[in-house]
């Protein structure tokens, strides 16, 4: 008794178009977890900017975090500007 004889080359056919449907999957995620072929950053980058001065960039993280008000920012802001 020959059982199943016929479908063996289709099996075969079928199981090498599923590889290679996952290889491409996994190629086009790769792909769009990508941006032109680079990596992307996990963190958007800090602008840098020329005219803020490291004592500016402290006051604009604790006001960030919460250290200080808006009037204390404010008035900060402002002495800095007159130091200069």
């Amino acid at each position: 008794m020959m059982w199943g004889t016929g479908s063996m080359g289709w099996s075969w056919g079928f199981g090498l178009l599923a590889l290679v449907g996952v290889a491409i999957l996994v190629y086009v995620v790769i792909r769009l977890s990508t941006k032109n072929g680079q990596s992307i950053p996990s963190s958007p980058p800090v602008p840098a900017s020329p005219d803020l001065t490291s004592a500016r960039k402290i006051l604009d993280e604790r006001f960030a975090r919460g250290e200080l008000t808006p009037e204390q920012y404010r008035e900060q802001i402002r002495v800095l500007a007159e130091g200069r």
